[in-house]
């Protein structure tokens, strides 16, 4: 592959997930003028999320099936579509019911084809095996970049011209991901490396790897990236809300941490081409820890919440990389979709449980400390997950005569 289209497709795979994660990640600061203007509960707006989550949870591993076999811009022309009808549709509820619908089911079945498992399959068929994790982490930290654009972009939509206009214009930068998947028509068997066009079945790589522990002890980790990324994005703009820290200030919170992130994953894309990825994964949920005890323990101020979307920021996507490089790693890329998609369906679990949890125990203790200190748990917990991880590649099986 020549350098320029190397270029090509980390560019054109990074806005695509700028533009799908962007948006994703800007739905907490709807949060208190939905609620406020529908007069739900946060419990309610929480479970929105929690449902978007675990729908795009449940469909990504089918999204990785069809894509594995259709290829990529299929898939991402048919979930654009998707995206947009649920922004749309989301604009004019005004029910419960009608936002579980459409930002919950329609915007989550639209996740499972827009973002990372879809094209970073691409990616890890057309680029060579030495680029592969530094190509990762490039693409992925298009979803930082998205995020420091787009949550201080909702929020001014939403200052501008209210919650509902917002959604309108989100629906309309969709748009853009139709046209962007062109450049990845040209993904065809003759540009797959000689692992991509092994014999190996599907059902011989679901088997190697339900057989193989490190491959759960991975969906057990990154079921706690999911946890704490959906409480965080969801939760802290009502969270600062409640301690009186102004609405814009929230929205820049959660751009610095797309603006640090850039740079984490990044580098988690960097070093995972050098160190051995289980041992960064290890460490980066370590940080994660360490990171929300100080903050919680701490007074709240706009120097603390600086320094804590700034740390959290360079730890938040790097999991992105170094977890879907290692599943390439031990198992290959033939079926990478498929099997990055079910790990990746552990992270809408946490997903699910880190958006509804949060305004459950929001709603029945008065605070969200409970949440704060589980998410430090977890963060532990996942760090001894990672250590133990047998990261060496598996023998793929010849497929049956």
């Amino acid at each position: 592959m020549r350098q320029s289209q190397f270029v090509l497709l980390i560019l054109v795979g990074g806005t695509i997930v700028a533009v799908s994660m962007g948006i994703r990640q800007s739905f907490g600061v709807f949060l208190q003028p939905v609620v406020t203007d529908l007069e739900l509960t946060r419990t309610t707006f929480g479970l929105t999320i929690a449902i978007q989550n675990l729908i795009w949870g449940l469909a990504q591993p089918f999204a990785g099936m069809l894509t594995d076999k259709y290829g990529s811009y299929r898939m991402l022309i048919l979930s654009s579509l998707v995206y947009m009808a649920g922004l749309i549709l989301t604009a004019f509820t005004s029910t419960a019911a009608g936002l579980h619908l459409s930002l919950g089911m329609l915007v989550g079945l639209a996740m499972s084809g827009t973002t990372f498992t879809v094209v970073l399959s691409a990616i890890g068929r057309l680029v060579a095996p030495e680029k592969r994790s530094l190509a990762f982490g490039i693409v992925s930290a298009g979803g930082s970049f998205g995020m420091f654009s787009f949550v201080p972009m909702s929020q001014l939509f939403i200052g501008l011209y209210g919650w509902s206009v917002a959604f309108l214009m989100l629906a309309a930068c969709v748009m853009i991901v139709p046209l962007l998947t062109l450049a990845l028509q040209r993904q065809t068997a003759a540009v797959a490396s000689a692992e991509n066009l092994s014999g190996e079945t599907l059902s011989q790589a679901l088997r190697s790897a339900g057989a193989h522990s490190g491959y759960w002890l991975l969906n057990c980790g990154f079921l706690v990236c999911g946890f704490h990324v959906a409480f965080i994005a969801t939760h802290l703009p009502a969270f600062l809300h409640d301690s009186a820290i102004a609405p814009m200030r929230a929205a820049f919170a959660l751009g610095l941490i797309g603006v640090f992130n850039i740079l984490g994953t990044y580098l988690a894309g960097l070093y995972g081409g050098r160190y051995r990825k289980k041992y960064l994964l290890s460490g980066l949920y370590l940080g994660r820890a360490l990171v929300i005890a100080v903050f919680i323990a701490l007074p709240l101020s706009e120097l603390t919440l600086g320094l804590f979307a700034a740390a959290m920021g360079l730890l938040w996507l790097g999991t992105i990389p170094l977890t879907s490089g290692l599943v390439a790693e031990i198992f290959g890329v033939r079926y990478g979709g498929t099997l990055f998609g079910i790990v990746f369906f552990s992270h809408q679990l946490g997903s699910f449980l880190g958006a509804w949890l949060g305004g459950y125990l929001f709603e029945t203790t008065g605070s969200y400390t409970l949440m704060w200190q589980l998410a430090v748990l977890l963060g532990l917990v996942a760090a001894l997950l990672h250590w133990p991880i047998r990261d060496e590649p598996v023998a793929t099986q010849p497929a049956p005569a």
